[in-house]
């Protein structure tokens, strides 16, 4: 029997094989300013006012930032990054995630390009998913609302039915183009009613095989209850979960909001709960693969390595697709690549 060895994060050889030297020193130069964070804080607010006194910096801006982790500015201009990627077996999810305004002709803009991307992914096999946030096609002061469970007069019943519509066409073309679709997770104030309907369109469409897939955040410390409790739900309501666990996005300023307002942060009490809670959602997701397909959106070398023991244990593919590693494009090339490879 052929010998395999355990799946290393440290090949550099493999980890760093499609780039070149001058990339790869742009790249460690980059990387070596982001870690003082005075630095980053004096680069991010000058690039604020320089782009407010329409200072020529965008050129400096791709350059840097943009290039090393922006696949591109279109779908088209990402092709090429897609392609790149390709050759060393990653695939790319097409994202459009906008968020923030609150107008109702920027959350049509959105919804349309976010279909773009679906349409386009559908004939290219590089893009097996395509990823949304509810909060770019709707308003966060009616999610907020939702939220808390406060009544909507008319004018806010008639938005949020625009946005379930969005949404819905966003998920019913991901079916009809077989792309599995990712819907975001954000800040806890307007996660319930993106919870709702991530599992209403799940009991829709997902019956056969998982196509529409909710975030988990696990710096939250009620999340592995919620991901027990979606579990639950899908096996009384006989659907497929489709999960993805990331750590989380928004902990600064969910810590801030909590002290301000007065309640007790949502956020876990350190980092070593949240890598306890992440595992052990790992393997829940894992026992529970039947049910549940799973994408690991983790740059912790630990997890990653941890899953791979797991599906080894559980005789599962390497290939199989219900369970998916993510990286973010530009971070933790060492796993991706090195997953990949394996």
């Amino acid at each position: 029997m052929e010998f395999k060895p355990p799946i290393s994060f440290e090949d550099t050889s493999i980890a760093f094989s499609s780039k070149s030297n001058q990339a790869l020193r742009r790249t460690s130069r980059l990387f070596a300013i982001m870690n003082y964070p005075w630095l980053v804080n004096l680069g991010t607010n000058f690039i604020k006012v320089a782009l407010k006194l329409r200072l020529p910096v965008k050129s400096l801006i791709r350059q840097t930032i943009f290039k090393q982790f922006c696949g591109g500015e279109s779908i088209e201009a990402c092709k090429e990054t897609s392609l790149a990627l390709h050759k060393y077996g990653i695939g790319t999810i097409l994202d459009y995630s906008v968020e923030g305004t609150e107008r109702e002709e920027d959350f049509e803009s959105t919804t349309l390009e976010t279909l773009n991307t679906i349409q386009q992914s559908s004939i290219n096999s590089k893009n097996p998913f395509c990823v949304f946030k509810v909060s770019g096609i709707a308003s966060n002061l009616l999610l907020e609302k939702m939220h808390h469970g406060e009544p909507l007069n008319t004018a806010q019943q008639d938005s949020w039915n625009r946005v379930k519509d969005r949404v819905y066409r966003i998920c019913k073309a991901a079916v009809n183009h077989d792309i599995r679709i990712l819907i975001d997770a954000e800040e806890s104030w307007i996660q319930n009613p993106i919870d709702d309907l991530a599992y209403e369109l799940m009991q829709q469409f997902n019956q056969d095989k998982t196509v529409v897939y909710n975030t988990f955040q696990m710096y939250r410390h009620d999340m592995y209850q919620k991901l027990k409790a979606a579990f639950h739900m899908a096996v009384t309501y006989n659907f497929h979960l489709g999960v993805k666990l990331v750590r989380g996005a928004y902990m600064e300023k969910e810590r801030d909001r909590a002290a301000e307002k007065g309640y007790p942060s949502p956020i876990q009490r350190n980092k070593e709960a949240t890598d306890e809670d992440f595992n052990q959602a790992l393997t829940f997701c894992v026992d529970n693969n039947q049910r549940i397909d799973l994408c690991c959106g983790s740059h912790n070398a630990y997890s990653n390595y941890y899953l791979t023991v797991l599906m080894e244990k559980y005789r599962i593919k390497p290939n199989d697709p219900g369970i998916y590693f993510v990286q973010l494009f530009g971070m933790s090339d060492n796993i991706s690549y090195n997953l990949a490879y394996a």
